[in-house]
């Protein structure tokens, strides 16, 4: 996953180095980040044809025209670099995600899947090691590398939830 938006991502850094169209920028809802030259609703505009009128004497022509093409390079640096942060956003966003899958999945004495309607499907103790490999790849395949459990370590406690201050005059009805 990570491979295919870094590699997208790469791909559109360049066409858009070649391309003279607007380029759209948008964020679904799992965060991954998307570019198209089609608006989304919700997308932002990263680079537009769109030039700025210039003075066409023949004295500023070649000023005008050197201006114009340090402008788009620029332009065109700028878009690299924000398109590498928001990789490197989403891949830090992964890495974060699979860590925290990995790290519930051994601390946990019983693995499950939530159904459709929200019961738990508890998995055998064989399809829970392969939830387990499987999640260590993501990490590994995210991340680079995999953090280290300890198994007597303690698993903190949770943290109780307080209970919300009510007025006890206004909780009694009369």
């Amino acid at each position: 996953m990570l491979r295919v938006v870094s590699t997208i991502a790469l791909v559109l850094a360049g066409a858009c180095t070649l391309a003279h169209a607007d380029v759209f920028r948008w964020v679904d809802e799992q965060g991954v980040v998307h570019y198209s030259d089609e608006w989304m609703p919700g997308s932002e505009v990263i680079k537009t044809t769109v030039r700025p009128h210039n003075d066409s004497s023949p004295a500023s022509s070649g000023v005008a025209s050197s201006n114009t093409r340090l402008n788009e390079q620029l332009a065109d640096q700028a878009n690299t670099r924000a398109t590498q942060q928001d990789v490197a956003k989403a891949r830090d966003s992964q890495c974060s995600f699979a860590k925290d899958r990995y790290m519930k999945a051994i601390s946990s004495r019983r693995v499950y899947n939530e159904g459709k309607d929200g019961e738990r499907n508890y998995l055998s103790d064989a399809d829970a090691d392969a939830y387990r490999a499987q999640a260590r790849k993501d990490v590994q395949q995210a991340c680079g590398s995999v953090p280290e459990w300890k198994p007597d370590q303690a698993i903190p406690e949770p943290k109780p939830i307080p209970e919300p201050k009510v007025n006890p005059d206004l909780a009694t009805s009369e």
